[in-house]
């Protein structure tokens, strides 16, 4: 069982545009609205390709009730820890060449008491424990640092700035930066892909069993104490990029749990992440999508300089 902490969940509003005009008048010919927040996304891609998760996020208000409520049509598995304030809502735009705008919402301030029972409602007995999205307000970085020092399980820490950085100090199982988090983390410009190497080997060698780099298009790299692995799968026709890392650590962590080798996980991570990106707004991908994803296993050019 892999179980999905999310402490500022959204629903996810994604709207299809021929063209974006900035301060213009733009007219959606499309509307996708699910279930987001990056631990939720990363249990429904487990879910539609068959490993058990429970995802457990914080809902409150009408939003909330909606939240809940597309998890259900969904069939997904999840605990919902009940708040006063309102879940909130993200707004993705994207045209058909690919781009996508967000607007995040900061979301609902929550209670020492609604923290405390977010916490207790992450099971002991669960094997993965996967820690994810930013922290709503109200919250401080050591929910995810005392779960990670304090569960017997495997943990897994994918957030961004300080509450990284408090994660990566108490030594999670694995970590799932992109470059830019990478940089912020390590406090330096990661120009190629021999700097990530680099930076990825420094986090290992702090104690952290896994690194999971995502490039964007240059790929993914995982770094372990035995090696590092670069793959990445083209995508012709990309619709959208939201959850599309959430669905790459999917990918890794059920290739993990099966305890399949790194390059196998990594290869698996990359398609599942490629797949999402052929697909519209935050919709997750199946067996069959994934099965039109060829990934390709690289070798490691540490002059190469990276895409902006």
């Amino acid at each position: 069982m892999i179980v999905t902490l999310t402490p500022n969940p959204s629903i996810d509003r994604t709207i299809a545009v021929d063209r974006l005009e900035v301060g213009g008048v733009n007219r959606a010919h499309s509307v996708l609205v699910d279930p987001g927040g990056k631990g939720v996304n990363v249990s429904r891609a487990l879910a539609a390709n068959g490993v058990p998760t429970t995802a457990i996020l914080p809902l409150g208000g009408p939003d909330g009730d909606l939240h809940s409520s597309l998890l259900d049509a969904g069939g997904l598995s999840h605990v919902a820890v009940g708040i006063g304030g309102n879940t909130r809502t993200n707004v993705a735009i994207v045209d058909p060449r690919g781009g996508t705008t967000k607007v995040n919402e900061p979301g609902p301030e929550l209670s020492d008491v609604e923290v405390a029972a977010l916490r207790a409602a992450v099971p002991r007995d669960a094997e993965w424990v996967v820690l994810c999205g930013s922290l709503p307000r109200g919250t401080d970085a050591s929910l995810f640092t005392d779960l990670v020092a304090t569960h017997p399980g495997q943990v897994v820490v994918d957030t961004s700035g300080a509450p990284l950085a408090a994660a990566v100090a108490a030594t999670p199982y694995l970590v799932k930066p992109n470059r830019e988090e990478l940089e912020e983390l390590v406090g330096r410009r990661l120009a190629t892909l021999g700097d990530v190497r680099q930076a990825c080997r420094e986090l290992v060698a702090g104690g952290i069993s896994v690194v999971v780099a995502s490039l964007g298009a240059d790929g993914a790299l995982l770094t372990t104490a035995d090696g590092a692995w670069l793959a990445k799968a083209p995508v012709a026709n990309p619709l959208s990029t939201v959850g599309a890392g959430d669905c790459l650590l999917a990918g890794v962590l059920s290739a993990l749990a099966e305890d399949l080798p790194a390059s196998e996980a990594l290869a698996r991570g990359v398609a599942w992440g490629s797949a999402a990106v052929s697909l519209p707004g935050s919709q997750v991908p199946g067996p069959g999508d994934v099965a039109r994803i060829g990934v390709v296993e690289l070798e490691i050019d540490d002059a190469l300089v990276l895409a902006d």
